[in-house]
């Protein structure tokens, strides 16, 4: 088990390294994986992979579960990453729920967050790309247990109704 990285600059700095590594094992062939996947793990939630943007030196991708209430379809911890290729990192740019009684919010593309604000939500997402891991998620274009999602844009767009 790894040291928890302190709550400054260099322990943030950690945590996007370790999101880096985390993520590349999670998704080994970034430059080559469908827009939108779905990984498939015994006793999990489905894990909801989509690309957002692919560049030369960084990926946006979005990382998901989703879950059924009285409103519908709805996505948590709906979270927005952006890797940095050249520099092996990989931090958090957004997160948010669309519905539910604990509605969080964060965007660091519209907002001046803390150090201390940034430290905890890439703390979150090492957390749960260990725990996404540790329950046999991965995202390989030639895996059984990754499936491309067809029903992923119908789902999508019944998102983007509500």
């Amino acid at each position: 088990m790894c040291a928890i990285p302190t709550r400054d600059f260099a322990g943030l700095m950690a945590l996007y390294e370790s999101n880096y590594i985390r993520l590349r094992n999670l998704v080994p062939d970034l430059d080559v994986i469908p827009d939108t996947v779905i990984s498939n793990a015994s006793g999990a939630l489905d894990l909801h992979l989509r690309i957002l943007e692919r560049c030369k030196f960084t990926t946006t991708l979005n990382l998901t579960y989703h879950f059924q209430d009285s409103e519908g379809m709805f996505p948590a911890p709906d979270m927005r990453v952006r890797i940095y290729h050249d520099a092996r990192v990989g931090e958090v740019i957004a997160c948010g729920r669309r519905r539910g009684l604990r509605h969080a919010e964060y965007n660091r593309m519209h907002n001046n967050y803390s150090i201390d604000e940034k430290w905890r939500m890439n703390r979150f997402l090492q957390k749960w790309l260990g725990y996404c891991l540790i329950q046999g998620h991965r995202f390989h274009p030639d895996s059984r247990s990754m499936r491309v999602a067809r029903s992923a844009q119908r789902i999508e767009r019944s998102l983007l109704a509500t």
